[in-house]
């Protein structure tokens, strides 16, 4: 019961941030201006080979790109509290009608999956949508510290101004250096490992319902973490709250 309350709870946080994400795109011109051309799906192509040209495509050459961030971060993946540290990424999931790209935002606390969102195209509204979710669920009081790669989404004016709006403080990976960005890109190795490459996706709406699935029906409620100290991220939330109140 706890698990299918916390499925409609995220359904709920897909749904408000896509509505978030629509009403952004009709009254914010700049990222209007920005957005990218719809990007040809590349069936035969190498993954590696399809991300890059779908980057490629969606970073129009006038538009310049703000200056890469420091790496606040610097790998200090232990944090003590929730909404102190956040980090986000994008993968790419193979299917027989093309590429289905997620991007997840984790909350290094717990390592639980607070924000996620899949899209046939690579742009900014993947990672915006992605983090307006993590937003709706977790409504941080304080400023939150962000750390994501030097990817073409994150070095946008738009993205950056849209973190310093909402009291984001900026980090940065530094180039090519995956190990700055390990959480994340340990999650991901998970999700491929227990769930994606046991599969075969006929459709992007099969493997979008299947990586729901996973995150939240298995990963944040059920899947013990070695971080957390043998529990899931929800239960280790729950333990970090009573002690709380007790306090």
């Amino acid at each position: 019961a706890a698990a299918a309350a916390a499925a409609e709870a995220a359904e709920a946080a897909a749904a408000s941030a896509s509505a978030a994400v629509a009403a952004a795109k009709s009254s914010a011109a700049a990222l209007d201006a920005a957005s990218a051309a719809p990007m040809e799906e590349s069936e035969s192509a190498e993954p590696a080979a399809a991300a890059a040209a779908a980057v490629a495509v969606e970073v129009p050459v006038a538009v310049e790109a703000a200056a890469a961030a420091p790496n606040v971060l610097d790998r200090q993946f232990e944090v003590a509290t929730p909404n102190d540290s956040w980090v986000v990424d994008i993968t790419y999931v193979k299917t027989f009608e093309g590429w289905l790209y997620l991007a997840v935002v984790i909350d290094l606390f717990s390592r639980a999956v607070i924000g996620w969102s899949m899209q046939s195209r690579i742009d900014r509204e993947l990672v915006i949508s992605a983090l307006l979710m993590a937003i709706w669920r977790r409504q941080p009081e304080d400023k939150v510290l962000l750390h994501s790669d030097q990817g073409c989404q994150f070095t946008s004016h738009d993205w950056q101004d849209f973190l310093e709006a909402n009291n984001f403080t900026v980090s940065m990976s530094r180039r090519g250096n995956c190990y700055d960005n390990a959480v994340i890109e340990s999650f991901f190795q998970l999700l491929k490992r227990e769930r994606i490459k046991r599969r075969v996706y006929a459709t992007r709406e099969d493997a979008r319902a299947d990586i729901f699935d996973y995150i939240e029906m298995f990963y944040n409620p059920v899947r013990r973490h070695g971080h957390n100290n043998g529990l899931s991220p929800v239960q280790f939330e729950k333990q970090f709250s009573v002690r709380q109140v007790r306090v």
